[in-house]
């Protein structure tokens, strides 16, 4: 059943609730699509009146700050066997090559790393599990996660709502862009991740476990 469709046998209250779980447990560093969740409940708040768009946007972003606040959690407590238990229950995500570009990216730009990242489908996945494991400094790991939280999922949010309300006509015949949009968008930045994991060492070696962006 798509998406959309099944969405719509749920009350409002669970639509709200499923978002923010889904989101939630995808910023933890649980690969789930919280992204065609989040674009098919905002196009359905923009053709249902039952469906508020600023609690839906809120819920998103609740999703996504506490869920990458409990991964942060979870990776420095974990640390680097955590990397390697996450490798074996789901290789295709956490990969050496794929957890060595990660790895350049929060050396490389710090906090920016957190607050871009919730834009690229894998690093919205790796961002709070990882900054934990290299102990980036919690102030500095909040402070993007707030902010690319409530940009990421709140503008979503916004964005595709008030698309859907201009367009509603046309929408409701071909709302399923939405989706291979968004489909589209993970699926280009996977292939990006995947390629510059492949050009990655086979097994980097570890960095000194230091405050990234520091």
């Amino acid at each position: 059943m798509h998406v959309q469709e099944w969405l719509e046998t749920v009350p409002p209250l669970a639509v709200y609730l499923l978002v923010g779980l889904v989101i939630g447990l995808e910023s933890l560093g649980i690969p789930l699509p919280g992204e065609i969740i989040l674009v098919s409940s905002a196009l359905l708040a923009s053709q249902h009146g039952e469906i508020d768009p600023v609690i839906l946007g809120a819920c998103a972003t609740a999703g996504a700050i506490i869920g990458d606040s409990i991964g942060y959690a979870i990776g420095r407590k974990g640390g680097r066997p955590l990397l390697a238990w996450l490798g074996g229950k789901f290789p295709r995500h956490f990969s050496e090559g794929h957890i060595a570009t990660a790895e350049r990216s929060f050396q490389k730009w710090g906090m920016w790393a957190v607050f871009f990242g919730r834009f690229v489908a894998l690093l919205r996945i790796f961002a709070g599990p990882l900054a934990g494991v290299l102990h980036m400094p919690y102030w500095k790991f909040l402070t993007a996660n707030v902010l690319g939280g409530i940009l990421w999922a709140g503008g979503t949010t916004a964005v595709i709502y008030h698309v859907g309300v201009v367009a509603e006509s046309w929408l409701k015949r071909f709302s399923w862009l939405g989706l291979v949009a968004a489909v589209l968008i993970g699926l280009t930045s996977f292939l990006i991740l995947k390629r510059k994991a492949k050009q990655a060492p086979a097994a980097p070696a570890e960095p000194e476990l230091v405050s990234a962006g520091e």
